[in-house]
């Protein structure tokens, strides 16, 4: 499986790139890797999910709610810690990962009370 790209912009490798913009695109995809690693964690855990699913569920809630994808991973990790996750964000999660579960042939039952509220109640634990 091809792994994914942190990077919001493209990497332009052509004649004509700029050796210092793409070297700043790969310090920031460097820098939020470790995060959205993290929240790709916390969301395997909450909700026994694959890391190709977390992933999944990061990109839709990143794209269905407008933010970028590492302020998104930075506020799943930071739901972890204790803070709760927007309720927006919080909305769009569920509801990414119930399309995950009925893609996956798995029936959508509802996340169970303790996961639907990642980060609601300041807490990702179960």
């Amino acid at each position: 499986m091809a792994q994914p790209s942190y990077s919001a912009e493209p990497v332009n490798t052509g004649p004509e790139a700029d050796p210092g913009r793409e070297l700043g695109q790969l310090r920031r995809a460097m820098e939020s890797r470790g995060t959205i690693d993290l929240a790709r964690g916390i969301l395997m855990a909450a909700f026994a999910i694959s890391p190709e699913d977390a992933w999944s569920a990061l990109v839709m809630t990143s794209q269905n709610t407008n933010t970028k994808l590492n302020r998104l991973a930075r506020q799943v990790v930071d739901s972890a810690g204790g803070d709760p996750l927007p309720k927006g964000v919080q909305k769009q999660l569920s509801v990414a990962i119930a399309k995950l579960a009925t893609a996956g042939g798995a029936p959508a039952a509802a996340p169970s009370q303790d996961t639907a509220d990642v980060g609601g109640d300041g807490s990702a634990n179960r």
